[in-house]
């Protein structure tokens, strides 16, 4: 019987809803349909889940070709006529074919063989990739304008607390935060959510995988243990204000040498790989985004503290984290708000024309700490929602002139509002 369990667990599946209907929303138009995340995140899987979709909808299995270009099974169609080649040859003539390229950044000089494919009115094309400087930079010249992307990450909190239910494992919000906190958002590991010492060395795994072929690799980096310091630096703080120079001086002080141009360019790196989110300083009065001092954040939490020890206070910092992903989810672009008095709002999020303003606290009880965190967002002046987010369950949800205190939890968990 324990057997039988340990196989539906490795068997088991999360149902990634908004990113499946993203791809449905757009299937079969004239257009190449890009999937883009850090790895581990879930894009084949997803590629998987739109395959069963496309089958129960009554597409022949003979319409869908599927190439991973991680699987040692296609290792010699990564030259891009290669590819073509044996693609075309597989096409079922006067219908619809579904093309699914699964890590295409592999295939030297893809666009060629996406861009003839793409042509064929019988083709609808599908690519992933982990590298967003290669995804998100050189794509928009590679293929100029006829493709969308989608921007995935691993598991929200409302997706995680689904997969804990359907393995009839439902625990009480708080429980299931802590677990999503300390476990990981990675989707492979909800499998096994007592399996901490494995859940550590899958996260270490995920890490050295994306700084060695995502960052190392592909900048031809030639000191490891550099980017490492930069890479340590940037996890231990999250959520605050850096700079290059701040980092080089920072590392310079406790013997590690290393110069504001090096520091610059290991953080577009490691930005590019989509371990780390760059939140850039938004000037809320003047409405320009400065060029300074940005914020930075990781894709995981877990991994963050799978390689950072000993730094509980850390904890409001940890939950802007998980808010500002979570808003990038929703699809806003989130900038970190700056006042011209030197005050600042943790988030400043757009979406198609509109603002939202949020605070972010662990949490909000104490007097002064409320009068704190409202401070900002009572300073301004516009219209538009302001938000304070904390753990609080004891007046979680309160309303002070117009700015709404909310459960952050509750927030996490539902899928309408902000």
């Amino acid at each position: 019987m324990q057997n039988m369990q340990n196989m539906q667990k490795e068997n088991f599946t999360i149902e990634r809803r908004e990113y499946l209907n993203w791809l449905i929303t757009w299937r079969e138009r004239q257009i190449i349909k890009v999937v883009s995340g850090v790895r581990r995140c879930g894009k084949s899987t997803l590629f998987e889940l739109y395959r069963g979709h496309l089958l129960e909808s009554g597409v022949d299995a003979r319409q869908i070709h599927m190439l991973n270009f991680e699987d040692v099974t296609f290792e010699e169609l990564t030259h891009y006529r290669k590819m073509y080649d044996y693609v075309t040859s597989k096409l079922l003539a006067g219908r619809m074919n579904y093309i699914f390229l699964d890590e295409i950044q592999r295939v030297g000089q893809f666009e060629k063989a996406v861009d003839s494919l793409f042509l064929k009115k019988n083709c609808d094309v599908y690519i992933t990739g982990s590298n967003a400087y290669f995804m998100s930079g050189e794509l928009a010249t590679l293929l100029s304008g006829r493709y969308v992307e989608l921007k995935m990450l691993p598991l929200s909190f409302r997706e995680f607390t689904a997969g804990l239910k359907a393995q009839g494992r439902a625990l009480p919000s708080n429980e299931a935060f802590t677990l999503y906190m300390n476990q990981s958002s990675f989707p492979y590991l909800l499998r096994f959510p007592s399996a901490q010492a494995e859940a550590l060395d899958y996260l270490r795994g995920i890490y050295d995988t994306v700084l060695l072929k995502d960052v190392v690799t592909r900048l031809r980096i030639p000191d490891v243990n550099v980017l490492e310091n930069v890479t340590k630096f940037m996890l231990h703080n999250v959520g605050n204000k850096v700079s290059p120079t701040k980092i080089a001086n920072t590392l310079k002080s406790k013997g590690r040498g290393v110069d504001q141009k090096t520091v610059d360019r290991y953080l577009r790196g490691l930005t590019d790989s989509l371990m780390l989110y760059e939140a850039s300083r938004y000037n809320i009065k003047g409405r320009q985004y400065l060029t300074t001092q940005s914020k930075y954040y990781v894709v995981d939490v877990a991994l963050r503290n799978a390689l950072v020890r000993g730094h509980d206070d850390d904890a409001g910092h940890l939950l802007e984290n998980v808010v500002y992903l979570e808003l990038l989810r929703r699809g806003f672009r989130v900038s970190a708000g700056m006042l011209d008095d030197g005050g600042e709002v943790d988030f400043v999020a757009e979406k198609a024309g509109s603002v939202v303003y949020c605070q972010v606290a662990a949490t909000a009880l104490d007097e002064d700490v409320l009068r704190r965190e409202l401070a900002p967002l009572r300073r301004l002046l516009d219209n538009y929602p302001k938000y304070l987010l904390t753990l609080d369950e004891t007046f979680g949800n309160a309303n002070y002139d117009g700015i709404l205190k909310r459960n952050v939890l509750d927030w996490l968990l539902n899928d309408g509002g902000l």
